[in-house]
This record gives C-alpha cells, structure tokens and sequence, in this order.
C-alpha cells in the first residue's frame, strides 16, 4: 500500500527516504523536492499530480535513475539506487525500468517491431527469443497487424501503443509514464489509460504516472498531490475500491 508519511510498510518494491532535490542557478538554489518519503507496493498503480514546476517529472527522473537526489535514499527491490556508478545505473535501467514518454520518442527510419526490439538489442537474447518477446508485447498492445508499420504510418494512439509495447518488452520491474496521454485526443487517451489500467490489473506491472489530466489519474489505485516539491495529499480512487 501506499504510504507518504515515511512510516514503516511492508513489502516495498520502492521506499524514498527524505530525498532532496536541489538544482544551482547562478547564485540560486531552486529546491525543486523537499524531504520526500514514499512507498509503492509491488503492483500498485500511483498517478502523481500537481502544477507546472511542482516536481512530478524530477521525481520520475529519480525513480528512472536518470538523475540522482541531492539528499536521501532510493532503495527498489531492495537496492539503494543513489549508491550506484553511473555504469551500473544504466544496466540497473534496463533491467528494472520500462519508460513512457509523452511524445513516444519512436525512431522515425524503424519500423514498429523494430522500435520494440530496441531495448532488446542491448541484451543477450537470440533473435529469435527477441521476436518471441517483440511479437508478445505488441500482441499485447493489440497492433499485431502493424509490427511493419512506420511511425509515420501509425495515429497518435498506436504511437503511443509502440511506445508501451517497447517499454515492457524486457519485462521491467516497474513502468514510469510521463504524461502518456498529453499528445493524445480524448478517445485515443482513453484507450491508452485502459491499457496501462490491464497493464497493472491483469499482469501486475507497478505502475508510477504523471498526468495532469484527472480522468487519466484516476485509472490509478491512488491519486498522489504535489506542491512546491512536497507530497501534500494522497487519494483513493475509485478504480482500487
């Protein structure tokens, strides 16, 4: 379960203790994360809102092991991310870590099963156990029938599908969405929302969202609200009752 109040919980899959973030302009300190303690449980499903420039996408970074915190800990299964060389966070990555962008970030030149099988390339997998993991994961997204496909030859919403199907073809600990419906009209949003929704309910994948929009948020288990770097309201949603 969820907690922000730096208590004990049990079985956490990812604890932050007092993480800090603080970024130097000039003669300026910009405290962009203030004393951060949370637990997710394995499984869960957490969307995090708040306004521009309250936090939520560094603290994405932090969780991805894109950026490292200035104050504080960040342990995942059990391992404490902020001790790690920046060679080992770059393998931890790849093992743990599924990433969600708003914009895709599909390569324009590769076709959709081969945007997929990126991630995969950096592996020890054969071709054909990388086909068998690529053809899964976007059967799983539901856009078998465009594995050859383009980006300039998907919508938006299969876009985005790529962009998912890419982003748990390695089977990662734990996905990370950055705005995954920010590009996106209300219909295909909602598709997208669905899918990471089964994502979490039907193959248990722990799930840490972004969004500024309310009706993706609620897809998740519990709303977490941000202000000025601090954590100051968790909400139960509907979808967890």
């Amino acid at each position: 379960m969820v907690r922000v109040d730096g208590g004990i919980a049990e079985r956490s899959l990812i604890r932050l203790r007092g993480v800090d973030k603080t970024y130097i302009r000039g003669s300026e300190e910009l405290h962009v994360l203030q004393g951060l303690n949370l637990d997710v449980s394995e499984g869960e499903f957490v969307s995090f809102m708040g306004p521009s420039g309250s936090g939520k996408s560094t603290l994405l970074n932090l969780l991805g092991g894109l950026d490292n915190p200035s104050a504080g800990s960040i342990v995942v299964a059990g391992e404490d991310i902020t001790r790690l060389s920046s060679r080992e966070l770059t393998a931890w990555r790849a093992r743990h870590v599924g990433f969600v962008f708003q914009m895709y970030n599909l390569i324009p030149v590769l076709t959709a099963y081969q945007n997929v099988e990126l991630p995969l390339l950096l592996t020890r997998l054969t071709r054909a156990e990388r086909r068998r993991h690529v053809e899964a994961a976007v059967e799983l997204v539901g856009l078998t029938d465009r594995m050859q496909h383009y980006p300039s030859q998907l919508s938006g919403g299969q876009g985005q599908r790529v962009g998912i199907a890419r982003a748990i073809v390695a089977d990662p600990t734990f996905l990370l969405c950055d705005e995954p419906t920010g590009d996106l009209d209300r219909k295909s949003a909602d598709e997208i929302m669905g899918l990471i929704s089964r994502l979490s309910r039907e193959q248990g994948k722990t799930v840490l969202l972004v969004t500024h929009d309310p009706l993706a948020a609620e897809c998740a288990d519990v709303v977490l609200h941000m202000e000025k770097g601090i954590l100051v309201e968790a909400t139960e949603t509907e979808s967890s009752r």
